[in-house]
């Protein structure tokens, strides 16, 4: 077909442009690449893809021998003629080389990874495919550079540098996914995210409100979805994968559809995922502190303790889990992109591990802990704009957001009849506008303004279970609360020579909080009964990379961050650990962060590379949990315990540091060696002077991978390593939560050292068809993961299989 194609072509029908049309593609997942320069061998003749990647190349001869180049891809060199024998398409190879690779978090645009001073990773749809994580927090965890906690196993709460939670930023697409309730506390909500929907995941190590305002502390994870494809061809072109998983750690079984329907302008995407999760097995080697020996059934209305056949079985832990999304693309001319995504996951009813496992004297304390659904709703529609000569502006970027979070908590102790629910939701709108001016042929400006709207709707009840009567009891948030965001943002890029450029930005955030105690005020007797808190916080940062030769690249930057008080700091309820009751206080302040970073770029001739960084931060007026009077009282009674009384407060000064390096040896073009370690300490000065370890700074950890690749074979025998936290490393929160732990020879808990080896396999059947197999935890390690509760999957085999059409 394709030489009655190239022979039809130079008969005649050439004339009428036929074979001088050809769009370029990427090998990564077929995406048209926009603006790929196109040129001859002496660059006399030039031209440029279009938003579609498609190019008209009438104006090079015959016999000519065409270039491509795109930042992030190897440069292509084909003949004419080959391009039409290949149906005039051509597909564009990713760069090996990390330096060349295109990044969005840093400025909502496409820069080249070289030119920026903060360290990022990143990990790719086609890592997806052959790491097969079943949640987003474990595709972050595979990055290497992520530390990942677990209290239950549809959790994930991620660490990066020594920060967690509420001190970390979540965006999809480009868009906050933290809410005004996300907590000091590990949260689970990043597993609302479905892998398969995700094309990249980039991850800023280091602060990032100059860009996403609060919370961006200690990192930034933008989980980039993907997005329709275009048709090349006359008509609508349908694609789509389907992919089979199953896993038997956890009898994990998921599937996975998704359909392109691609016209000229038009394009609709439409994916679903579900996966269904039994009990999790953990491994058998290792502390038996573990091991689940017993649990708690109700039994003819009757709470009884049952003991487990199978210790290394964790009763309870299964779930299952929905992912949808709709994309609708529009593109009328090469100027204009616009995109809709439409969003919806939910979880069905999930168990609190961590908290089914908690004894009070010797005696497992709770009958029942369990999340309700945790649901995610979205809307995401972004109009993208090119016009160059523009006064204002060359690129623009218009956001409308809408987003509906649902949870619920449900808990009864053992032989207790009141089953204690609260029920939360979160409605978040987003607006900005972000644009790109090119000031001078070297240096471009990035700037933007953004509004936040969350409201929080919160509801308290109890239940007696033996009559089924329902009550009205303390919501976890003043029902009703208002968060609000306004900011503005400004930042440079500026290439002061081809081997020196510099990144620096401003930002302004205005933060409102309106509180509405009055509800909850009939269960304690606050000294309040509305607060509000307006308070601004100004941040910026700068950075310096410098290429001081071929072998070598040095990146400096100095960045400050801020986290303003959310409505979980200032009036949550709930209590915190056994006998203590956390109680609202709206007497809270901005914390704010400084951070500075030195990071080195090793190559020796693509064969060894090395990256290296090395940080310091301190966390200024540290929003934490400490002992608090209400009243005049130290304790109260929460939910019939009597219980010690805390608030968040700023009352703590932090100091983390650390180191982080990565290697890679390219042995040959089939052969690589990839290693990556990070080490992180810190400490949080006390009221008294005295010093004590940060809570969410993880213990070493690292991995590495031997991979040999093929055009239809890849292989990879790694193994993932983490260091061990005695009792004096952990912080006084961890040490008061000694059934998270394992005991030492002096009963005190800690969190041992351990390992795993691991290896997988991908291979090509066909061009459509794919089998990925992973044998995990080969030596059946048991182990828990620092400030998880629940341990580790044991010896898990992983088998998967895709089909592409």
């Amino acid at each position: 077909m394709r030489v009655v194609l190239f022979v039809l072509c130079f008969i005649g029908f050439s004339i009428y442009g036929y074979c001088q049309n050809i769009q370029v593609i990427s090998g990564i997942n077929n995406d048209p690449l926009p603006s790929v320069a196109i040129y001859n061998e002496d660059k006399s003749k030039n031209t440029l893809t279009d938003f579609d990647g498609n190019a008209d190349i009438s104006a090079f001869d015959t016999n000519e021998t065409l270039f491509f180049q795109y930042i992030g891809y190897e440069t292509l060199s084909l003949a004419k003629i080959e391009i039409v024998l290949a149906g005039n398409k051509v597909t564009l190879t990713a760069s090996t080389s990390q330096l060349d690779e295109v990044v969005i978090s840093i400025s909502k645009f496409g820069q080249n990874k070289r030119d920026i001073p903060q360290q990022i990773t990143s990990v790719t749809s086609e890592d997806v495919l052959f790491r097969n994580p079943q949640t987003a927090a474990d595709l972050l965890e595979s990055s290497g550079q992520v530390y990942v906690q677990k209290s239950q196993l549809g959790g994930g709460s991620p660490f990066i540098r020594g920060f967690s939670t509420n001190r970390l930023l979540i965006a999809v697409d480009g868009t906050r996914f933290n809410t005004a309730i996300f907590r000091e506390g590990n949260v689970q909500n990043v597993i609302s995210i479905d892998p398969f929907m995700v094309e990249r995941t980039e991850v800023i190590l280091g602060p990032g409100s100059v860009v996403y305002g609060s919370d961006a502390v200690g990192g930034v994870m933008n989980f980039y979805t993907k997005n329709p494809s275009f048709s090349f061809e006359k008509g609508f072109a349908l694609s789509g994968n389907v992919i089979g998983r199953y896993a038997t750690a956890n009898e994990e079984k998921t599937g996975h559809f998704d359909l392109n329907i691609g016209g000229k302008q038009w394009a609709f995407l439409t994916s679903v995922t579900y996966s269904d999760f039994e009990d999790l097995k953990m491994g058998s080697n290792g502390p038996g502190d573990y091991l689940r020996r017993d649990y708690v059934e109700t039994i003819n209305g009757v709470d009884t303790v049952v003991q487990n056949d199978d210790p290394q079985v964790q009763r309870f832990t299964a779930y299952d889990q929905i992912n949808l999304m709709q994309k609708i693309r529009y593109m009328p001319s090469e100027q204009w992109d616009l995109n809709l995504g439409l969003f919806y996951t939910t979880t069905s009813d999930y168990p609190r591990y961590d908290r089914l496992i908690r004894r009070r004297d010797g005696q497992l304390r709770s009958a029942e802990w369990y999340y309700g659904p945790q649901e995610w709703l979205s809307g995401n529609f972004q109009v993208s704009h090119q016009q160059d000569g523009v006064a204002l502006f060359d690129d623009s970027k218009l956001t409308l957001s809408y987003q509906r979070f649902k949870e619920s908590r449900n808990n009864r102790d053992f032989g207790d009849i009141q089953l204690f629910q609260t029920d939360e939701q979160v409605t978040a709108l987003t607006g900005g506008l972000d644009f790109t001016k090119k000031v001078a042929p070297k240096s471009t400006i990035f700037y933007g303004v953004e509004y936040v709207y969350n409201k929080v709707n919160s509801d308290g009840s109890k239940t007696d279970i033996s009559t089924g009567i329902s009550s009205k009891d303390a919501s976890r948030y003043p029902d009703g609360s208002v968060w609000q965001s306004m900011a503005a943002y400004a930042s440079l890029q500026s290439k002061f020579s081809p081997t020196v450029s510099f990144q620096g930005g401003l930002r302004y955030n205005h933060i409102l909080i309106d509180g509405d105690f009055t509800e909850n005020n009939q269960f304690f007797d606050l000294p309040f009964s509305n607060k509000e808190v307006n308070t601004g916080a100004l941040t910026g940062s700068a950075g310096i990379t410098w290429q001081a030769s071929d072998m070598l690249g040095w990146r400096f930057n100095f960045g400050t961050a801020f986290r303003a008080p959310n409505v979980d700091d200032i009036g949550k309820i709930f209590d915190s650990e056994p006998g203590s009751v956390v109680v609202p206080n709206p007497d809270v302040e901005a914390e704010y962060a400084y951070n500075f970073e030195v990071g080195a770029n090793l190559n020796f001739d693509d064969v060894v590379k090395f990256d290296l960084a090395t940080y310091y931060t301190s966390l200024k007026d540290a929003l934490v949990r400490r002992d608090f009077s209400l009243n005049g009282e130290t304790e109260i009674e929460y939910q019939g315990e009597l219980s010690n009384v805390q608030a968040i407060q700023n009352a703590g000064r932090s100091r983390v540091y650390g180191f982080e390096a990565g290697m890679e040896v390219n042995f040959n073009e089939t052969l690589q060696l990839t290693s990556q370690l990070n080490v992180t300490d810190g400490y949080t000065e006390e009221e008294d002077g005295s010093r004590v370890p940060v809570r969410h700074v993880a213990p070493m950890f690292g991995n590495s991978h031997l991979l040999f690749k093929k055009p239809k074979w890849k292989l990879d025998g790694y193994l993932e390593y983490n260091g061990q936290f005695d009792f004096d490393d952990l912080a006084p929160s961890q040490q008061n939560n000694e059934f998270l732990y394992a005991l030492d020879d002096n009963g005190n808990p800690f969190a041992p050292s351990w390992y795993t080896l691991n290896f997988a396999g991908q291979y090509q059947i066909t061009e459509a068809f794919q089998l990925t197999a992973t044998l995990e935890n080969i030596t059946d390690q048991l182990y828990r993961p620092y400030s998880s509760g629940i341990a580790a999957p044991g010896r898990n085999l992983i088998v998967a299989a895709s089909y592409s059409f």
